[in-house]
């Protein structure tokens, strides 16, 4: 049982630009949610001889002047069409204080269960948009003397590699050492003079494919999901790499990546679990990175949402009767189609939009709609590449990073092992009667 003990609301420690900042295309179309993440921490001295609200409280301030953006708050755009700005007005962050009569170890292997939501602050999404807070945080103290912080950062606000930065810096604050690295903040660096040649192709956009016989996903979306949170070895991925690499020319360039085996195996599993017949279309959807594909390339402490969505497509009776190799191409070449060219086409895409509220997963008043990318689709969010690990606030590391349970049928996350042993660990939704299926394919088939 978890007891929330006090709320502070923490400002930045110095006056900071009051103003309407704006917010780009990509930052448009995402949803007016948190990204949930847990950070858990053992019982130490350190724990013990520091009043560690205080300290968080403090660092948190303090990392709120450069990253002021984030202790402001939204509001609907005057030009409609579900856009939203964002009011740089100092309202700050709230820190949610707690108690629980767990332990750290009860906790097992970290799987994102509903007893890791309670570690996370929740909010009401049916609060008026310009009352909801940027950033979200809950210091959990355990019966053992260890900690964990219960982190959402506003999907508008930050993607995967700018939300890292923040609480990097913010842990830097709290343990006194720079030297500190501010956020790029101008996210009109995006923009162009005039609209890309390159027309954008909308039919990455498209609903995803429903089962074969049923006209909408309404009787998916209802059925139970639960998930797990399973670990892959170094020498089980390279056994997936090298059968991914069998039929690779090697003239054409490097092989097929660890994220491009495993992810190929997942999506193949998946099918497979799901009992797919032969001409079941099916998409893998995912996310990449355009900091490094425009020109010139955005800063390294670009602040903001940078990330394209891309999607590879088959029939599962393709995947399943063809090699790992097929479906690792099929996602090679997904990603391979994200040009400069591509990118600004999409923004340029997005700008022109009616409306961009249909791309958000919840509508304003908090309900779930839009596209479902459950059964027969898959939806996976790689950390492979993200400096994850070493959120020390002056009680040494994080003993596991992980996500909230923030999951959908066929939500994936593949995130790297803690220990750098050459690991990943793959948490994934699925529906309840599909999962014992896909867990026996998941090792079975490596």
């Amino acid at each position: 049982m978890v007891t929330i003990k006090a709320t502070h609301i923490v400002r930045p420690a110095e006056p900071t630009p009051e103003r309407i900042m704006y917010l780009n295309a990509c930052d448009q179309i995402k949803d007016i949610t948190h990204t949930p993440t847990i950070y858990f921490y053992n019982h130490s001295t350190k724990l013990e001889s520091q009043n560690i609200i205080s300290t968080l409280q403090d660092s948190l301030s303090k990392a709120l002047v450069l990253f002021y953006p984030l202790a402001g708050r939204l509001s609907w755009a005057e030009e409609g069409g579900s856009r939203v700005e964002l009011h740089c007005n100092g309202k700050g962050v709230p820190i949610f204080e707690a108690e629980s009569d767990s332990t750290v170890e009860d906790f097992g292997d970290f799987t994102p269960t509903p007893s890791i939501q309670a570690l996370i602050p929740s909010v009401d999404y049916t609060t008026p948009i310009d009352e909801i807070p940027m950033v979200i945080v809950q210091l959990t103290r355990f019966r053992c003397g260890g900690v964990s912080i219960g982190l959402g950062i506003s999907h508008v606000m930050a993607d995967g590699p700018s939300a890292l930065h923040f609480v990097d810096e913010w842990a830097k604050f709290a343990r006194g050492v720079g030297p500190f690295v501010a956020p790029f903040l101008d996210r009109s660096v995006l923009e162009t003079e005039k609209d890309s040649d390159y027309k954008f192709d909308p039919s990455v956009l498209r609903p995803p494919p429903t089962l074969i016989g049923q006209e909408d996903n309404m009787e998916q979306r209802k059925k139970p999901i639960t998930v797990s949170f399973l670990n892959l070895g170094k020498v089980q991925i390279e056994k997936l790499r090298n059968k991914a690499n069998l039929d690779f020319d090697k003239e054409k360039g490097r092989g097929y990546s660890r994220f491009e085996a495993v992810a190929a195996h997942i999506w193949r599993c998946t099918s497979k679990a799901r009992g797919h017949v032969s001409e079941q279309q099916t998409s893998l959807h995912f996310v990449a990175d355009f900091r490094n594909k425009v020109k010139p390339a955005l800063p390294r402490n670009y602040f903001g949402n940078a990330l394209i969505r891309v999607e590879a497509t088959d029939k599962s009776g393709n995947l399943l009767s063809n090699s790992i190799g097929t479906a690792s191409k099929k996602i090679r070449e997904a990603v391979e189609n994200v040009t400069e060219d591509k990118v600004r086409g999409y923004l340029d895409y997005l700008k022109g939009l009616p409306d961009v509220g249909r791309f958000r997963s919840l509508d304003n008043n908090g309900r779930p709609k839009g596209d479902f990318y459950g059964n027969p689709n898959l939806a996976i969010i790689s950390w492979t590449a993200l400096p994850l690990y070493g959120a020390d606030f002056g009680w040494g590391n994080e003993i596991h990073l992980g996500p909230g349970p923030m999951g959908f049928d066929g939500k994936t996350f593949i995130i790297p092992g803690r220990d750098g042993d050459g690991s990943f660990n793959v948490a994934i939704w699925l529906q309840e009667e599909h999962m014992e299926a896909f867990k026996k394919c998941f090792y079975g088939d490596i």
